[in-house]
């Protein structure tokens, strides 16, 4: 099973990162430009693992190490 955790700044939260790029898209001329928010992507193998467990596992792991869930969301896709 194959899988990805997509984690992301929660709403809110400053993301400087994010302002930089859509400055700098911008002043390339891509003037329609109104935000930018970077985040990251993370993807896992699990090997054989029925999709209701391996979802349930990528949730946790989320949870506990993937995301630092006071200031960032995740998501999991299978």
């Amino acid at each position: 099973m194959h899988a990805r955790v997509l984690v992301t700044l929660k709403k809110g939260v400053l993301d400087p990162a994010g302002e930089a790029v859509a400055g700098s898209l911008r002043q390339l001329g891509f003037e329609e430009v109104r935000g930018a928010r970077i985040g990251k992507v993370i993807e896992i193998d699990l090997g054989d693992v029925p999709q209701a467990e391996a979802e349930k596992r990528l949730r946790e792991m989320g949870q506990k190490l993937l995301a630092n869930t006071v200031i960032e969301d995740f998501e999991v896709v299978l």
